[in-house]
C-alpha cells in the first residue's frame, strides 16, 4: 500500500467512524444526481432531490442503517435549509417593481391557489375513507415542510406523515407543473414562477431558480405567501371541515 493509499484509508475509517459518513455520501449523491440531470437535459424526470432520495433509500435499506444515524450528520445539511430560504429574499427583492405591479393578480391566484389544494385534499382523503388524523396530517401539504409540520402537530396529525405528503407534492408537482403550463399557453414568467412556489413549495422554487432568476424569485414568493396563508387559514378549513362532519 503506497501513501496516497493509506492516506485514503485513513481518512475512510475517520469518516466510518463519524456523522460525517452520511454528510460525505449525501453530497457525493447529489452531484452525482445532478450530473445526471444535466446530463440527461434537466428533464424533470430525473429531479436532483427525488434520484438522491431514491438512491439514499436504497443505500440506507442495503446497509441497515436506522434513520436517527443517518440524520446525525445530516443534520449539517438540514442546518442550511434556513439560511437558504432566507436568501431567496435576494432574487425577489430584484422583481419588487413587478410585484408591487402585480399585487392584485398575485393575492386572488394566492387564496384561491391555497384555499382549493387545502380543501380538495380533505375531500379527497375523507372520501377514500382516511381518519380525522390522516385528513389532518394532509391538508397542509403544499405549504413548506416546516411549516405543515408544526400545523400539523399542533392540531393533533401526524407530522411524520406530513412530511412525506409534502416532498411527495413538491416533486409531483415539479414533474407536472411545467407540461401542464405550456400545455395551458402559460408563458408568462410571473405566473410560471408563481405557480410553481406555490404549488411545489421549496423543490418547485429551486426549479425555477434553475429556469429563470425572474421566474425563481416568483416562486420564492410563491412559497413564502403559501407558507404564511396555510397556517392562517388551517384553523377556518379545520372549523369548516368539522361543520360539515368530515373531520
Amino acid at each position: 500500500m503506497n501513501s496516497n493509499d493509506r492516506e485514503l484509508f485513513r481518512i475512510w475509517v475517520f469518516l466510518s467512524e463519524s456523522p460525517l459518513l452520511w454528510l460525505t455520501i449525501t453530497l457525493c449523491v447529489y452531484c452525482a444526481a445532478l450530473y445526471v440531470y444535466r446530463a440527461a437535459g434537466s428533464t424533470p424526470f430525473l429531479l436532483p432531490v427525488l434520484t438522491s432520495v431514491v438512491v439514499l433509500v436504497l443505500i440506507l435499506l442495503a446497509t441497515d442503517t436506522p434513520y436517527p444515524t443517518y440524520f446525525e450528520g445530516a443534520q449539517f445539511i438540514h442546518f442550511l435549509v434556513g439560511p437558504a430560504t432566507v436568501a431567496l429574499a435576494i432574487p425577489l427583492y430584484s422583481q419588487i417593481k413587478q410585484l408591487r405591479k402585480h399585487w392584485k393578480p398575485i393575492l386572488l391566484a394566492l387564496f384561491l391557489g391555497t384555499s382549493v389544494a387545502m380543501v380538495s385534499t380533505a375531500i379527497m382523503a375523507w372520501a377514500l375513507g382516511g381518519s380525522s388524523e390522516m385528513i389532518i396530517s394532509l391538508i397542509p401539504k403544499t405549504a413548506t415542510m416546516p411549516i405543515a409540520m408544526a400545523l400539523v402537530d399542533h392540531f393533533g396529525g401526524q407530522p411524520s406523515l406530513s412530511a412525506v405528503s409534502v416532498a411527495i407534492t413538491g416533486i409531483a408537482g415539479t414533474i407536472m407543473a411545467g407540461p401542464l403550463l405550456h400545455m395551458l399557453g402559460v408563458r408568462n414568467s410571473i405566473a410560471r414562477g408563481f405557480s410553481m412556489g406555490l404549488s411545489a413549495h421549496a423543490i418547485g422554487t429551486a426549479r425555477s431558480l434553475q429556469i429563470h432568476e425572474k421566474v425563481g424569485a416568483f416562486a420564492a414568493l410563491g412559497m413564502g405567501l403559501t407558507g404564511v396563508t396555510t397556517a392562517i387559514m388551517m384553523p377556518i378549513v379545520m372549523a369548516g371541515l368539522r361543520a360539515v362532519n368530515i373531520l
